[in-house]
């Protein structure tokens, strides 16, 4: 959906408040007194509230498959580029706080309204490239033979949960995270433990390589 400057900022304020609030307790009457606008300029950008969830999730799924192609293509082997992808679960709670909140929080909703139609394919897209990037770790001999289908969901159940407890104003920074769920992941996966070395490094290539695709992606 091409969007204009109002409409970018009614969705951003949406993404706020159902981050901080929930889809149930935001409405369209805050929205529309924050902007200073009317109820029906948001009806006429988006109808209805429904959509305007949607667009939402849709938004979000965009930007995570343009970062999760790059970090594919960036990176050179299955082991490089699955960790560099569970790097960015976690970076998501800092560089996209709201939408990752209101995501993951809403993200039950989404599972079979029509209109979230798109929005699921885009997960369903972004499932499909974490389970080549599997797959193609087991068939160069990298990680072991392994349900991918069950894999891949239990590497997302892992991360899913994370806004409820992770603070990124907290001792612990999003790089420290992700390496402990590197380690977590990929330490049942490997078939040589020793590809996990360089790995858990914060400030290592790896790293680099996702918050550049991040950057890269959103034109930031």
């Amino acid at each position: 959906m091409a969007r204009t400057g109002r409409a970018d900022d009614i969705l951003a304020t949406f993404t706020r408040y159902v981050a901080e609030r929930g889809y149930d307790a935001t409405n369209f009457s805050d929205i529309a007194g924050e902007l200073g606008l009317s109820k029906g300029t948001i009806v006429h950008h988006f109808g209805t509230k429904d959509r305007l969830l949607a667009a939402l999730h849709e938004s979000y799924m965009r930007r995570r498959l343009a970062e999760a192609a790059l970090i594919r293509d960036r990176l050179a082997t299955p082991t490089q580029q699955l960790a560099g992808l569970l790097y960015a679960f976690v970076l998501y709670q800092v560089v996209d706080r709201e939408a990752t909140v209101a995501f993951q929080r809403e993200v039950v909703r989404l599972a079979d309204h029509e209109a979230m139609a798109e929005g699921r394919r885009m997960r369903a897209e972004y499932l499909d490239l974490v389970r080549g990037v599997l797959s193609a770790g087991i068939a160069a001999g990298e990680f072991r033979a392994c349900d991918v289908d069950v894999r891949s969901l239990l590497i997302f159940g892992s991360a899913q949960w994370a806004w409820t407890w992770f603070d990124p104003a907290g001792p612990v920074s999003a790089e420290q995270v992700g390496a402990q769920l590197v380690e977590l992941v990929l330490s049942g996966l490997l078939t040589r433990r020793t590809r996990l070395n360089g790995l858990t490094d914060v400030d290592g290539r790896v790293v680099r390589a996702v918050r550049q695709s991040i950057a890269d992606a959103t034109g930031s």
